[in-house]
């Protein structure tokens, strides 16, 4: 949420696919920290995603039956916001404040995936092989994953996000803002960059046959 920064995309068919791999690649990026804190909807695929990817089996207290299952920390924080609907038609909206104190997890998520849903939004404005029922619509699995690898890079690098900009110590008449990217909120870019300077910069990877 600090940096907008998009570290991971799964291409599948159903939630309970993507989030074990989501939460893999968030893991790989940041190998020492927990889980980020989550907003999800009412299908808890993520519940379990994230109990594999960082749980941990607790010690034996040397009584009753050894414990097997992996547990939460204490620090993780997800809420589930489970909507009803009926004929296409929002009829109620529970939140299940799945880990962590309620308090503090609404107090930084919220009761909403509003988070997840503007980048969505920002997705289908930005790559049109994700907007159904139109003729850009991805028939292609290969091609949506090129173009959406694209559009990552783009949003992170050359994107500027107006959440992210940051007041300039000595303003000028001209500038009282210094635009930021997500990718220079967290520290991996010092400018906004061209789209011709990311893709003379970054390296495609090789392939072999065999």
């Amino acid at each position: 949420m600090d940096t907008r920064l998009r570290v991971g995309r799964a291409i599948e068919k159903t939630e309970e696919e993507v989030a074990p791999i989501l939460m893999e690649q968030i893991k790989k990026h940041a190998p020492e920290e927990g889980p980020p804190a989550l907003a999800s909807d009412g299908k808890g695929a993520y519940r379990e995603a994230m109990l594999k990817t960082w749980g941990s089996v607790p010690e034996y207290s040397g009584t009753g039956r050894p414990p097997t299952l992996p547990k939460p920390e204490k620090d993780w924080k997800l809420v589930q916001v489970i909507k009803n609907r009926k004929g296409g038609k929002l009829i109620s909206v529970k939140t299940k404040f799945v880990y962590g104190d309620p308090k503090v997890v609404k107090a930084l998520m919220g009761e909403h995936t509003a988070y997840v849903e503007r980048t969505n939004l920002t997705s289908r404005q930005m790559n049109g092989r994700l907007v159904r029922k139109t003729l850009s619509f991805s028939k292609e699995l290969r091609l949506l994953k090129a173009a959406s690898a694209l559009e990552d890079a783009l949003y992170n690098f050359t994107r500027p996000v107006r959440t992210l900009r940051v007041e300039i110590a000595n303003p000028s008449k001209r500038a009282r803002w210094q635009q930021r990217t997500p990718a220079m909120a967290a520290g991996l870019a010092d400018h906004i960059w061209t789209v011709k300077e990311l893709l003379h910069l970054v390296l495609v990877p090789r392939t072999t046959n065999t």
